[in-house]
């Protein structure tokens, strides 16, 4: 399965490279690196290279170009572990928040919060019973094989940003929800089983049932028994979600929320996480908002609700604190509140219902939640993927440098490094995930995924009680990332030595 998983699923690629910054210690590892003394000293003559031709080292006369080619392979390796000694990992914090834009938290008088996956954050027992749920209305209803009573849900199988091919090229889903990764498991085993079996099937018809039982998990209100019967068993970090949001009132700041689920539902979960006044918190709640219609459809008028859940028929004149409101638009919502602009801090885990039109329409902050940060940030933080993609740079470097010896025994080196070094791409890729690899990146690229995220997002963090770790004025700054033109010291060349790319005096022939 895991094989026709990747081929049933895409990742969605980009075409603008991005570099990741490999920490080094400043001053001594970039003097060993470089060769340069430091501080205006002369570089040392490499001692197993009498010369160089535009800065870049070439074997004596008469040497073996392959014992020269292994001796700087073995040379390069060497300083690339002494580059990274113990204790140089560890230098992500997974409960940092992450900027793409400069964002000012005193700045910000108003904070809103989508329910689940921002507020509310999810065990993977949710996804195995929702899978198993579709999968058996699958059975059931729509009277698919039996067989397929025997696949179970793999948790971390399927990663957000993948694309399903519905009509061969011109549709393509994007499951960019949390709640999809049930979906994609799902349609990953039901394809894995009718190849099985050699079992002709539409992938338009196969998709339209398989989002339709999952559908009915959600509407039908399955979910919301199962999560209000046993709220320790599936609900995550709820201790946290009061300390953030009671810091935030004593500090003077606007609360209110904006869900798509039912008051029941989170009425029940709020009191379990924040406690039975919750709603004293807020000024104001707004369920079954039906988002993203919510943010760009102006015809759904806003409905009160009554303390017991029950729809009143009022006409809406005025939004007030302590008061549930259904469906409505964020159009009456700012004439109505007046809360608009950079004042206003959203956030959200879905890139498109929930932050996408506020930042480009609307002129919101936006903070994107991102459950995944925190297990990829552990992941990049260990010995086994630094020196793997350290090593990784480095290797490309070698091979972009020493491509010029094209004798037979030399272009017998440069495949064996060429093969190494895609060893170690697909490695450091299935660290993340042996089917899809990283949420974030797709080999040197960003992924659609990635990208999006940068769009519509200011801040991004792995779940909200992460700003708990800075004050409330704090002001975010994000760095600035090289691309490819602006990269002057990127692991390789460092390595090698060499600043000067490309090595113009050795391509003169070529003009």
């Amino acid at each position: 399965m895991a094989a026709l998983g990747s081929a049933a699923l895409r990742r969605g690629g980009g075409a603008a490279p991005r570099l990741l910054a490999v920490a080094v210690s400043c001053q001594s590892c970039r003097h060993k690196a470089t060769g340069d003394g430091g501080h205006g000293q002369p570089r040392e003559q490499h001692p197993a290279v009498p010369g160089r031709v535009g800065g870049q080292p070439v074997p004596a006369e008469g040497a073996d170009t392959k014992t020269y080619l292994w001796a700087r392979y073995h040379e390069m390796k060497k300083l690339v572990y002494d580059l990274l000694p113990p204790g140089v990992c560890n230098l992500l914090n997974p409960a940092a928040i992450y900027a793409n834009n400069e964002i000012s938290l005193g700045d910000v008088e108003i904070y809103g919060f989508d329910y689940d996956y921002t507020l509310a954050q999810y065990s993977n027992l949710l996804h195995s019973m929702i899978f198993n749920t579709a999968r058996d209305i699958l059975i059931e209803q729509f009277k698919y094989p039996e067989g397929l009573g025997k696949y179970d849900y793999i948790p971390g199988f399927a990663i957000r940003g993948l694309h399903y091919d519905v009509q061969k090229g011109p549709s393509l889903k994007q499951f960019m929800d949390i709640f999809s990764l049930p979906e994609m498991t799902l349609l990953s085993s039901v394809i894995d089983y009718f190849i099985t079996h050699g079992i002709e099937f539409d992938q338009v018809h196969l998709y339209k049932d398989i989002s339709d039982a999952i559908r009915d998990v959600h509407v039908k209100g399955v979910m919301y028994k199962w999560i209000e019967k046993d709220m320790e068993q599936y609900i995550l970090h709820g201790d946290e979600i009061y300390a953030v949001l009671n810091r935030l009132v004593n500090h003077k700041k606007k609360l209110f929320l904006i869900t798509n689920s039912p008051f029941s539902f989170v009425d029940k979960g709020m009191k379990h996480m924040v406690g039975k006044n919750w709603r004293d918190l807020f000024d104001m709640v707004i369920v079954q908002a039906d988002k993203p219609n919510f943010f760009t459809d102006r015809r759904k008028p806003f409905r009160k609700l009554d303390d017991k859940g029950s729809l009143q028929w009022d006409k809406i004149n005025q939004l007030e604190k302590g008061k549930i409101y259904k469906e409505g638009n964020l159009f009456d919502f700012l004439r109505l509140t007046g809360w608009r602009g950079s004042k206003v801090l959203y956030f959200g885990d879905h890139l498109y219902s929930d932050l996408a039109d506020l930042m480009l329409r609307h002129g919101w902050r936006t903070g994107a939640i991102v459950p995944e940060l925190e297990t990829e940030i552990r992941i990049i933080n260990t010995e086994q993927y630094m020196h793997s993609l350290t090593w990784q740079q480095a290797l490309t470097g070698l091979l972009e440098r020493m491509q010029m010896y094209q004798d037979a025994e030399s272009k017998q080196v440069l495949l064996e490094w060429m093969k190494e070094r895609q060893e170690i791409r697909s490695l450091t890729k299935n660290l993340f995930n042996p089917q899809f690899g990283s949420i974030f990146r797709t080999f040197h690229n960003p992924t659609y995924f990635s990208r999006r995220l940068v769009r519509f997002s200011d801040i991004y963090m792995a779940s909200i009680s992460c700003l708990l770790n800075y004050d409330v004025n704090f002001t975010f700054y994000p760095r600035r990332t090289p691309l490819q033109h602006e990269a002057p010291l990127w692991m390789d060349q460092l390595c090698t030595g060499c600043m000067k790319t490309p090595f113009l005096e050795e391509m003169v022939h070529i003009r």
